[in-house]
């Protein structure tokens, strides 16, 4: 019996589709071996700590990099822990208006942070709890000192403050 045209496509078809696929490994291989050098050359020593684009952090020449500790950020108007913010308000202002509210709720904050994390070892009880301050380069000195009494009032004595690395004739150029 003679097959029409239609018969012998669709027969053709079936036999094609039958067949077992293969599974192309060189283009596959190919993606992850590029995939492996990109990796390979993006790892860096360089540790990013949490940015805010309401900072802008001094220069400094540290060769220390950053650790995973507690974050106390300063902004212009206000303090963050860990990115939560604790307080808002006015640096201008008399401190004698917002210094009281501030370290109530920094040291609660802290405290609550501290009794999350458990109680300290016995070796590191005299250098405290670490914690690292990133404050804007045009933070008071003083505002950054009363912050710094308090943290070391609540465990966290071993304090770093972050800094944006240079070069050092970026740094003797800086006013």
């Amino acid at each position: 019996m003679k097959m029409s045209f239609r018969a012998k496509r669709l027969e053709r078809q079936n036999h094609r589709l039958a067949q077992a696929s293969k599974l192309n490994l060189v283009a596959l291989m190919d993606i992850f071996t590029i995939l492996v050098f990109f990796l390979m050359v993006n790892q860096s020593e360089v540790k990013v700590l949490q940015s805010n684009k309401d900072i802008s952090l001094p220069r400094s020449l540290s060769q220390q990099l950053p650790t995973e500790k507690v974050m106390l950020t300063i902004t212009a108007n206000g303090v963050l822990v860990q990115g939560k913010p604790i307080w808002q308000g006015d640096w201008q202002q008399d401190s004698s208006l917002w210094l009281p509210e501030l370290t109530q709720a920094l040291t609660d904050e802290l405290n609550y942070l501290a009794q999350r994390a458990g109680p300290l070892p016995e070796p590191q009880q005299q250098v405290g709890r670490a914690m690292t301050i990133l404050g804007d380069a045009a933070t008071p000195y003083a505002l950054l000192r009363q912050l710094m009494a308090i943290c070391a009032a609540t465990e966290y004595r071993d304090l770093s403050l972050a800094v944006e690395a240079a070069s050092p004739a970026a740094v003797s150029e800086a006013p």
